[in-house]
């Protein structure tokens, strides 16, 4: 269900869909979750000819405040998709050298979060998922899906949007102005009121 105010101009979306090659229709460019997911996954790979491009869209949408959560978002699915170590992905050192001064600043907060996310679940002494399993999936939806959602530690484990969940639920801190709550509300297809 969508609601009207949800809804925003097919602009940004169209032409961060454009820069990564996704024809018109592909995707619901008025889905925040999916265009960040599809733009991430395209941008991020090593033999994409216009990461930088879009990195500077990213840039330009932090003028406008509104946009502030979507450009979170799509910059943590460019995370999550660098700390897998695929080669088919850049790093994250190579992805943070191609942003703008504001959209550095959102890498550095969702970078102290998930550092935050990981140091609490290792202190509240509960085990950590194993990353392994998560990057052999085959299936090309799903594993979009799982590669943007979760996070590999360079331990081996991995972490991902329902850790997030609880650490908030459970700290109380989020990232200012971005809820993983609500994030994980939406992908559920809820309506997360008063969270």
């Amino acid at each position: 269900m969508r609601l009207p105010w949800r809804r925003r101009p097919v602009g940004r979306s169209r032409r961060l869909l454009d820069l990564v090659g996704l024809r018109p229709g592909a995707v619901d460019d008025t889905d925040d979750l999916e265009v960040g997911r599809q733009v991430a996954v395209r941008a991020a790979r090593r033999d994409h000819g216009s990461t930088a491009e879009v990195l500077a869209v990213v840039e330009e949408l932090l003028d406008d405040e509104a946009e502030y959560a979507f450009v979170v978002g799509l910059l943590e699915n460019l995370q999550n998709l660098a700390s897998h170590g695929l080669d088919a992905f850049r790093p994250a050192g190579e992805l943070s050298r191609l942003l703008g001064p504001r959209a550095a600043i959102c890498w550095d907060t969702l970078t102290g979060f998930w550092t935050a996310v990981a140091d609490w679940r290792v202190g509240a002494g509960e085990p950590l998922g194993e990353a392994g399993p998560l990057l052999a999936v085959e299936n090309e939806h799903l594993r979009t899906l799982l590669w943007t959602a979760n996070r590999s530690l360079p331990t081996g484990g991995k972490i991902g949007l329902a850790d997030a969940v609880r650490y908030e639920k459970a700290v109380g801190s989020g990232i200012p102005g971005y809820s993983h709550i609500a994030v994980a509300q939406r992908t559920a297809g809820r309506l997360g009121v008063g969270t």
